[in-house]
């Protein structure tokens, strides 16, 4: 198993699609739409929009914004993880240059000093770097590539039944 940048700007996490909504629900407040209307809109339930509604007309957008823990790593030392991670584990180290997610909690503790779980450590590549999953081809370290080209054109026809 390892981890590779899928794509130069990462995906929203689920928490900043979830304020995205919430703030958006509050500029409908602000048009006055229904909340019927603002939960067909957002693909939410009108309870939440109650919720949200009740929230917004004690204290504003703000209120909306999320008030849960704070990450445990602050943007920029998101940065350098990365940085140190697109070095290689090889660079870090490690026997073989792949990347799991027990090495890559000790690449974090290196840089940052702090200890994610392996749960933390899936969601920091997944959502914050915006790296997928890639499982290494399992192949025989004998493997001869030019026996391999050379017995399909030759000797694979002639293992074939003829009609």
């Amino acid at each position: 198993m390892s981890f590779e940048p899928s794509s130069v700007v990462p995906p929203l996490t689920r928490p900043q699609l979830a304020e995205a909504r919430r703030v958006r629900a509050a500029e409908l407040f602000d048009q006055g739409r229904s909340g019927a209307e603002i939960a067909r809109t957002l693909g939410v339930s009108e309870e939440s929009v109650r919720r949200w509604k009740r929230v917004w007309e004690e204290g504003g957008a703000d209120a909306l914004r999320p008030t849960g823990r704070p990450p445990k790593l602050d943007d920029i030392q998101v940065e350098q993880v990365r940085t140190a991670l697109e070095q290689g584990a090889q660079a870090h180290g490690f026997e073989a240059d792949l990347w799991t997610l027990e090495r890559v909690g000790l690449v974090v503790e290196r840089v940052t000093g702090v200890v994610l779980s392996r749960a933390s450590v899936w969601r920091l590549l997944t959502g914050r770097l915006g790296w997928s999953l890639q499982r290494p081809e399992r192949r025989a370290v004998e493997r001869d590539e030019w026996e391999v080209a050379r017995w399909i054109a030759h000797e694979g026809p002639r293992t074939k039944k003829g009609p």
